[in-house]
């Protein structure tokens, strides 16, 4: 302001010294009525949080950077209800699931992409593109003639939504808030503003509009993201690291070719002994150290530093923040060049001039004629028509390239999500609890290490309508038997057979148990239709493990032993990665209909069909039958009950009843056809002597809640 007026009367009144003194009294008169302000640009810091705040700076893009942006519109929650059973009878719970509609601005220039997308500090997006939860998903790359977001324009209404032209920003549309509390995240995006790198000079002359000329100022970055209190903060901020300034009241910046001056005192002097002054500061002046911060794009773009220090100098250290992305040995260069910079700028000359130099003004390079060396003017007087410049001496523009390593970083795994893996069958009772309505286990997987859950749907009406019920639980460990065992006893740990799994991949795996554990109920797997457990685990393949001393037929699953075959279901019993459905009935033919629907299962979904005959809400069969005789000779036959609600066998006398009563049905089938059936009360029948005369089979069976156990089988031939 009144630089530019003083400038031009002084220059219209007194030529090229009027001039001079015009533009340093504008700067004067500036500074007193403005006062002198301190400039901010962007500052290195760790990546920001996400903000939705009025008035906030929008930063403009350059390479490619990671930015949190700004949440610029966003809907209320959407809120989702289903209900399901916990299971053993308890009463259904309801659930209620969230998701989020919002946009985030990213950068005011158009840019040409996304890459990855980090939602606190965990991979949402990976680097082939791959979704690890639940979106819909626009980018607006900002060029002019975007278009309002659909999403926007239908809530917002015809003519009411902006389209951000020359902004460019995304737009999620139904994410799903399960991982993240219910809550939208803290969204951190790698944002690809440019093709190819881009240089610190073609930036400054974009963020200026060609008015400032970054001279030789070529840092390459990888990204930068502009922002600040003034341009000439934003520009500063690129060329303080690197050992530049701004002169000329910010017309260019010094960094390219020096002006040749002679000293009027050498000419005096022509023997070239009176050169003014020249001081040279203690060496403890300057720094023994440069660090310069910056961001790494190997690290995820956290915060990185590099390190010059000067041999045998001791003292202070300086830290310079460059907020860019740049190479590690590139900073290392500017380390080098910064700390080469503040100690050759201990080095102090006056010289003067003749007053036809006038328009040299602080900020200004220089160079001695005759000397090789350059000077940046740090102080201008002009008295007596002679012109006195103090000069500080100033290291070479070029940034030397050193070898340097970035460090090691712990980063976000970025793992494909892949289709979904689907396992549901009826369950036999896994604990000490009865239940009174029949439970469908699911247990879900990936093909993939990255997969984390899939929404379910259920049919019971064969397909024609569909229920949402949730999401799936945890990540099973579900596999394919590649070898079966044998059929064996389920009373003796079978130390003879081995069964083999095959796992999709090496993040699934398994681990042996103790006696203790496996009493506990530890390596409980579904092996096709048997439960087992496994005390011994070998990987002996990628993905394949073997499974040996084996207790079969565990909780009643005693008759699908050596039922296997190659290609059957295994699936490992854990609670936190089962997920169970009550159906609204069950009997023979009722048929429950599964469907997965996850990142990677496309439009149709990953299904499974269970057949749900409640058989497990019936006592398990009685054991150990025995025909005896009574202390008076008569024949009787005992047995000895089981209980779906005392595996455990605590006394080592007697397990819960389990049902409302105690009642069983015995039936004897003789040589000659004919069959005799009795019900008692009791483990135990005295059996008349015209049905223990001739007897072929005897079958017991309890009567429970819900109907009759499978039958215990007595053959007397």
């Amino acid at each position: 302001m009144a630089t530019l007026v003083l400038t031009v009367v002084g220059g219209a009144v007194g030529g090229p010294i009027g001039a001079a003194l015009g533009a340093t009294l504008g700067r004067a008169v500036d500074g007193s009525l403005s006062g002198a302000k301190g400039r901010q640009g962007p500052r290195l810091t760790e990546l920001a949080v996400q903000t939705s705040s009025y008035a906030t700076q929008i930063p403009r893009v350059f390479g490619t950077m990671r930015v949190a942006g700004s949440v610029i519109w966003a809907t209320e929650l959407v809120e989702t209800r289903s209900s399901d059973s916990p299971g053993k009878g308890q009463p259904s719970v309801t659930r209620y699931s969230y998701s989020a509609n919002f946009a985030v601005l990213l950068s005011g220039r158009p840019i040409q992409g996304i890459r990855r997308i980090w939602a606190d500090g965990k991979l949402l997006r990976g680097a082939a593109g791959d979704w690890k939860a639940q979106t819909g998903f626009r980018l607006h790359r900002g060029d002019e003639a975007q278009q309002p977001d659909p999403l926007i324009a239908a809530v917002e209404g015809p003519g009411l939504a902006p389209a951000h032209r020359g902004c460019a920003y995304a737009v999620f549309e139904g994410l799903q808030l399960a991982d993240f509390g219910n809550r939208i995240p803290s969204l951190t995006f790698e944002v690809e503003a440019d093709l190819a790198p881009v240089t610190a000079g073609a930036v400054i002359q974009e963020l200026s509009d060609g008015s400032i000329d970054a001279g030789e100022g070529a840092l390459p970055l990888v990204g930068y993201s502009a922002q600040g209190d003034s341009v000439r903060a934003a520009v500063e901020t690129l060329l303080t690291p690197a050992g530049y300034w701004i002169g000329r009241d910010g017309v260019r910046a010094d960094a390219g070719g020096a002006t040749t001056i002679g000293d009027l005192a050498a000419r005096v002097d022509g023997a070239g002994r009176g050169r003014g002054v020249r001081t040279i500061a203690a060496s403890d002046k300057a720094p023994a150290e440069v660090t310069i911060g910056y961001y790494e794009a190997a690290r995820d773009y956290q915060t990185g530093v590099q390190r010059a220090v000067r041999s045998g100098a001791t003292g202070r250290g300086v830290r310079i923040e460059l907020p860019a992305v740049i190479a590690p040995a590139h900073a290392r260069g500017l380390a080098e060049r910064a700390i080469d910079a503040l100690d050759l700028a201990r080095e102090t000359r006056r010289v003067c001039l003749d007053w036809s130099h006038a328009g040299i003004v602080p900020g200004d390079r220089v160079q001695i004629e005759g000397e090789p060396v350059q000077w940046r003017v740090a102080g201008w007087t002009l008295e007596h028509m002679v012109l006195t410049l103090d000069l500080k001496r100033i290291a070479g523009a070029a940034i030397p390239a050193r070898g340097a390593s970035g460090g090691r970083g712990t980063l976000a795994p970025d793992t494909l999500h892949g289709p979904t893996r689907l396992m549901a069958f009826e369950l036999p009772p896994i604990d000490e609890r009865t239940t009174e309505v029949a439970q469908v286990a699911v247990l879900a997987s990936g093909a993939l290490p990255g997969w984390r859950r899939a929404a379910l749907l259920v049919s019971e009406d064969a397909g024609q309508s569909w229920e949402a019920v949730g999401g799936t639980a945890a990540p099973a460990v579900l596999g394919t038997v590649v070898a079966v065992p044998e059929a064996v006893p389920a009373t003796l740990e079978d130390r003879r057979s081995t069964l083999e799994v095959e796992f999709p991949h090496d993040e699934m795996t398994l681990a042996g148990a103790g006696c203790a554990a496996l009493d506990l109920g530890a390596n409980l797997a579904m092996v096709g239709d048997e439960l087992l457990q496994f005390a011994e685990a070998v990987q002996v393949a990628p993905g394949r493990w073997r499974l040996r001393r084996l207790w079969r037929g565990r909780r009643g699953t005693e008759a699908a032993i050596g039922s296997q075959k190659v290609g059957d279901g295994f699936a490992l019993i854990r609670p936190d990665a089962l997920r169970t459905l009550e159906p609204r009935r069950s009997g023979e033919g009722v048929r429950l209909r599964l469907r997965a629907a996850g990142i990677g299962d496309g439009v149709q979904g990953v299904p499974a069909e269970v057949t749900v005959t409640g058989q497990w809400l019936r006592p398990p069969s009685p054991v150990h039958l025995i025909v005896g005789k009574t202390a008076s000779g008569v024949p009787q036959l005992s047995w000895v009950r089981r209980s779906r609600a005392g595996w455990h066998w605590p006394d080592g006398v007697e397990v819960p009843l389990g049902e409302s009563a105690e009642a069983y049905e015995v039936r004897v089938l003789r040589i000659d056809g004919s069959a005799t059936t009795i019900a008692c009360a009791e483990p135990r029948l005295i059996l008349p002597t015209e049905l223990a005369t001739g007897a072929l089979r005897i079958e017991v069976r309890q009567i429970g809640n819900h109907g009759l156990s499978a039958p215990a089988i007595l053959s007397l031939s």
